[in-house]
């Protein structure tokens, strides 16, 4: 696969998600997509298109659309069609062979952002969190209720080893493979 290949399939992949999402994307934004200064064979004139890109659009929110369209197309592919899947990871890894606009897209953090009141959220999780212990506490107080926490220092390698599992993201990431082998096997 070459880079106008790679290229004319992310756009393509991009172009149906962008059907699907019943969002506007415009010639424009679609030849930007090809954007590269080095590479003739998938970009013609590229300071004529991104003239005529950066007389009609904002750059951040571009990218911030792009990226996220992006992101949904790939999730889409990853359960949907495996194989479409596995080609994409193929043409970003052609383009990362180059200079291409595209990465700049692909890579963008803007899609991946925690969303608005995310932290409040967090905050919430960790006063309720709290006020359980302390629940606890007292009903073991009130109750005469022995926590002797030496007995259970056998089990302390396991309670870290699940902390360690959990904050290394390992346990998000086999969610993520139970669910697209879940969904490749009912369809």
């Amino acid at each position: 696969m070459n880079t106008k290949e790679a290229k004319d399939f992310l756009v393509q992949e991009s172009a149906e998600q962008a059907v699907l999402e019943n969002v506007s994307l415009s010639d424009v934004e679609r030849r930007m997509m090809y954007f590269t200064e080095n590479d003739p064979a998938s970009c013609d004139n590229p300071l004529e298109l991104n003239q005529e890109f950066e007389a009609q659009y904002d750059t951040v929110e571009y990218e911030a659309k792009m990226s996220l369209l992006l992101d949904h197309a790939y999730d889409r592919l990853t359960v949907e069609n495996p194989e479409r899947k596995r080609m994409w990871d193929q043409a970003v890894g052609e383009l990362r062979k180059g200079d291409h606009y595209f990465l700049v897209l692909w890579d963008s953090k803007a899609a991946r952002e925690r969303p608005k009141h995310d932290s409040l959220k967090l905050v919430g999780t960790a006063m309720l969190v709290v006020a359980g212990i302390g629940i606890l506490v007292l009903l073991a107080v009130k109750y005469n209720i022995d926590i002797n926490l030496g007995r259970y220092w056998k089990y302390a390698s396991i309670v870290v080893f699940a902390l360690i599992l959990f904050g290394s993201g390992l346990v998000r990431a086999l969610y993520r493979l139970a669910v697209a082998w879940f969904h490749r096997r009912t369809s």
